[in-house]
C-alpha cells in the first residue's frame, strides 16, 4: 500500500479519553491535531464545547463517546447524551455496545440502541458502534456488526481501550469481511506505532482510534514522501 504522510494523518482520530484528562491537555491534544493534520480529535462529551473553540476555523473534526465506557446505560440516556453532544459540536459519537444485552442474546434490544442513536445523529454526525471485542467471541463480534449495519451506522469500531485487549488484526479482518466494503472500520486500542496501524489498515480499516497518533507519524523515514 503506498500511502502518504496527510493520508495516515486524515485516518487517525487523536485521542484523550482518560478520566483525569485536563483542560490544558485537551488544549494541547487541539494544538497536536491541527499541527499534524488529524482527521479528528476524540474526548469525553464534556469537553466538546472547549474543543470546539480550540478547532474552530480548522478542518479538524471533533469526535466523542456515548454510553462510554460500558455500553450498559438506558438507550434513552444514549440518545440524551448523543444529541446533547451534537448540540455542543460533535461531528461524530462514538457509542458503545450493549455488550451484556448482546451476550444474552436480546438481540432486538441491542438492534433498537443503536437504531436510536444513529436516528438522533442522523444527518448531523456519524455513528460508530464500538464492539468491545475483547469481550466477545468471533460468533458475537459477526452479530454485533449484522446488527451495526442493519441499524445504519456508519463505522464498526474495535473497543473502549478501557476494556481488555484492545484491536487486532484479526478482529478488523473479521469486521470488515462481516461488513461489506461501504462501512467504515476504526481500530482502536493498542495501535502505538506505525508498523501497527499499517497492518489494521491492510486488514482493512479505515480509520485509527490512538494517543500516538504523532508516534505514528514519527514512524516515517524523513527520506520517504510515501509509505
Amino acid at each position: 500500500m503506498t500511502m502518504t504522510p496527510k493520508e495516515l494523518a486524515q485516518m487517525i482520530d487523536h485521542t484523550l479519553l482518560k478520566p483525569d484528562a485536563t483542560e490544558a491537555q485537551i488544549v494541547q491534544l487541539c494544538q497536536e491535531a491541527i499541527t499534524h493534520d488529524f482527521w479528528s480529535v476524540c474526548v469525553n462529551p464534556f469537553w466538546i464545547p472547549r474543543v470546539r473553540l480550540e478547532l474552530s476555523g480548522t478542518p479538524v473534526h471533533i469526535c466523542t463517546v456515548i454510553g462510554f465506557p460500558l455500553g450498559a446505560t438506558s438507550t434513552r440516556a444514549k440518545v440524551a447524551e448523543a444529541e446533547q453532544a451534537i448540540l455542543d459540536g460533535a461531528h461524530e459519537v462514538d457509542m458503545v455496545l450493549n455488550v451484556g444485552a448482546l451476550k444474552s442474546q436480546h438481540t432486538k434490544a441491542v438492534l433498537e440502541d443503536i437504531q436510536a442513536v444513529v436516528q438522533a445523529a442522523k444527518g448531523k454526525a456519524l455513528v460508530k458502534v464500538i464492539l468491545e471485542t475483547g469481550l466477545l467471541t468471533d460468533t458475537e463480534k459477526i452479530k454485533a456488526c449484522e446488527l451495526s449495519v442493519e441499524a445504519g451506522a456508519d463505522f464498526v469500531k474495535t473497543s473502549t481501550g478501557f476494556g481488555p485487549g484492545g484491536a487486532t488484526v484479526n478482529d478488523i479482518a473479521l469486521m470488515r469481511q462481516t461488513v461489506g466494503p461501504r462501512m467504515g472500520v476504526k481500530a482502536s486500542g493498542g495501535v502505538r506505532d506505525l508498523q501497527t496501524a499499517l497492518a489494521m489498515i491492510n486488514a482493512g480499516a479505515t480509520r485509527i482510534g490512538t494517543s500516538s497518533g504523532i508516534a505514528i507519524l514519527s514512524g516515517i523515514q524523513p527520506a520517504s514522501e510515501t509509505y
